[in-house]
């Protein structure tokens, strides 16, 4: 049988995720594979990461997320001058020499068998970047970073995530919303449902980081919350929690399919999972529960994930910036 698996948030430039992303198994000769961002910082990284992936999987989806985009001191010399839309489409032609299909690719209509019988979906990947609109309707953008630092709050986007040549991320994002709208409005109309890979989550209601709620700024747009209904999506994958969680709104399944920085796993790991135990898989999944009994499962330790009680991963010496007051997701 065909069957789609996705995980996130890799983070290839720590060398424990590295070597257990290298110990990535093949599954059926047809299946496919998702990256739902956080690969790693570099054009490097990326190319291992796509190399190990089509070595197994005949199809592999990428979407960039925060990480990717950074402009990181660790590349190569020829990569450090790259900002905001240019590294992006550094990546993207990375993932074309590869043969990984992105946002910039034509969607693929995936054929699969779902309890006998045969069906389709469209795959399709998608960028948002976020405009820092999940937040109180109290806080208003202007005073949003403000808001967040009372906490201790501030990404490392802040300083290593460029917009360039947009002036903002708020204006590259609200360009990158209006061209994905675009390309799902021709996929929905083709009459199958769909599946939406995003790194940000697209909905504020899925997003459960109870150690740093306000680090919500940097999770997604509000421009997003029904495109799960507008468009027919069957299923919603995304990444950036570092909070593997299964998520019922609509009779739509959200999934989270972090896999997040070494110590965040490392409960998982001691109970014998690896990166092949904890794909998830995408389609043809779970069955649509009873309206009514629709479940939200946070993952803990069973093969397809766990809860991160301990939170967030804070800035170490080996990521791009060291800072206390600073988080990296």
């Amino acid at each position: 049988m065909r069957r789609l698996w996705a995980i996130a948030d890799i983070h290839l430039s720590f060398k424990s995720n590295r070597e257990e992303f290298a110990k990535l198994q093949p599954r059926g000769v047809d299946d496919g594979l998702i990256l739902a961002g956080d690969v790693g910082e570099t054009i490097e990284t990326l190319n291992e990461a796509f190399e190990v992936s089509k070595k197994h999987f005949k199809h592999v989806f990428w979407v960039p997320g925060n990480h990717e985009l950074y402009s990181s001191k660790s590349a190569k010399e020829n990569e450090m001058h790259l900002r905001g839309e240019a590294k992006y489409m550094a990546c993207i032609m990375a993932a074309k020499r590869h043969g990984v299909l992105t946002p910039e690719d034509e969607y693929m209509t995936w054929v699969y068998e779902d309890n006998g019988v045969q069906t389709a979906a469209v795959i399709c990947p998608i960028f948002t970047l976020y405009d820092y609109s999940f937040r109180p309707e109290h806080v208003t953008r202007e005073g949003a970073l403000d808001w967040a630092m009372e906490e201790g709050i501030k990404a490392t986007d802040e300083t290593l995530l460029h917009a360039d040549p947009y002036p903002t991320r708020d204006e590259w994002c609200a360009r990158l919303v209006a061209e994905a709208e675009t390309k799902l409005a021709k996929a929905a109309a083709t009459g199958f449902p769909l599946v939406i890979i995003n790194h940000w989550p697209l909905r504020e209601d899925t997003i459960f980081i109870p150690r740093v709620p306000r680090f919500s700024l940097w999770c997604g747009t509000v421009l997003t919350k029904e495109w799960h209904q507008k468009y027919h999506a069957k299923v919603v994958v995304t990444g950036h929690l570092h909070v593997r969680r299964t998520d019922w709104i609509d009779g739509v399944r959200f999934e989270e399919v972090s896999l997040g920085y070494p110590r965040q796993w490392q409960e998982a790991k001691d109970e014998g999972h690896t990166v092949n135990t904890l794909l998830r898989e995408i389609l043809p999944g779970e069955p649509t529960p009873q309206e009514g009994n629709e479940p939200t499962t946070t993952w803990r330790g069973r093969g397809r994930g766990w809860s991160l009680s301990h939170g967030l991963e804070p800035v170490t010496p080996s990521s791009p910036t060291n800072r206390t007051n600073v988080r990296a997701l």
